[in-house]
């Protein structure tokens, strides 16, 4: 004779809320210890030089994956002594000119960033839109639609906590772990140190990071003796260096740059 199968008890409603707080209990605590940890990471930066970012690991993993590519990569620290002051103030007026005034986090740059880019994904919605009428009417085919051109307004305490320890995915919760570790920098660390750590962290092209690399790629020259035209170019290479690199002489660079030249004279310097 078979014995009959008991099945286990179901939890009651009590147990479950009790199971149900202990894991938000966890994930709280696991959440508080991360940022902790990148507490401790910035704080240490206020007497350590970081070797690399989390960007600069991913590039180097990339390049390293990629066929039939020899990996150059050029990177040298410098003190905030070997920076050109006039890099710094290009970079400063190109970058984020409220750099000395702002506590990580332009509201007025964001709102205005978001704004452009709602009109823009709009427009290129309206063209897309239109491009597909046409192609009804005449029977022909395009893979080619219209993007919208994105634009950003991080700061540089932002651009740099992204690429001190984020990756570049753009999700909401990325986003707001951003913003805590560009209050955790502008705590910790003076401007001034926020600067230098940027100028020899930040991509100027292919496997170039670092003022110092920049001028020796483009220039030839050491970071403290950039002029202020050498500084104004690699200053506005910053949004695009990958792209920019290979067209060192298009009229966008060049017209951006007498625009940063015209305007460093104003930009302050922490």
């Amino acid at each position: 004779m078979a014995l009959p199968t008991l099945s286990p008890p179901r939890p009651t409603p009590r147990v479950l809320f009790w199971q149900a707080l202990r894991l938000i209990g966890l994930l709280l605590l696991c959440g508080v210890c991360l940022q902790l940890y990148f507490v401790v990471r910035v704080a240490l930066m206020i007497v350590i030089d970081p070797q690399s970012t989390t960007f600069e690991r991913s590039e180097i993993w990339r390049l390293m994956r990629e066929p039939d590519t020899a990996l150059q990569w050029r990177q040298t620290w410098v003190a905030d002594s070997g920076l050109s002051v006039h890099l710094k103030r290009a970079v400063i007026s190109s970058e984020d000119a409220s750099f000395i005034e702002h506590n990580g986090v332009d509201w007025d740059a964001l709102r205005n960033a978001w704004e452009r880019n709602r009109r823009a994904e709009a427009r290129a919605e309206r063209l897309n839109q239109q491009l597909e009428r046409r192609q009804e009417a005449t029977g022909q085919t395009s893979p080619n639609k219209v993007s919208a051109k994105i634009i950003g307004g991080s700061t540089i305490t932002q651009q740099l906590a992204k690429n001190l320890f984020l990756s570049g995915e753009r999700t909401s919760m990325r986003k707001a772990q951003e913003f805590l570790i560009t209050f955790m920098l502008e705590g910790l660390l003076s401007k001034r140190r926020i600067l230098t750590i940027y100028l020899n962290h930040v991509e100027w092209g292919e496997g170039v990071f670092g003022a110092e690399a920049a001028a020796q790629r483009y220039f030839r020259a050491a970071a403290h003796q950039l002029n202020p035209s050498q500084a104004a170019r690699l200053a506005v290479m910053l949004p695009a260096p990958k792209r920019f690199e290979k067209q060192p002489r298009s009229p966008y660079l060049n017209n951006r740059t007498a625009l940063i030249i015209g305007r460093m004279g104003a930009a302050d310097l922490p």
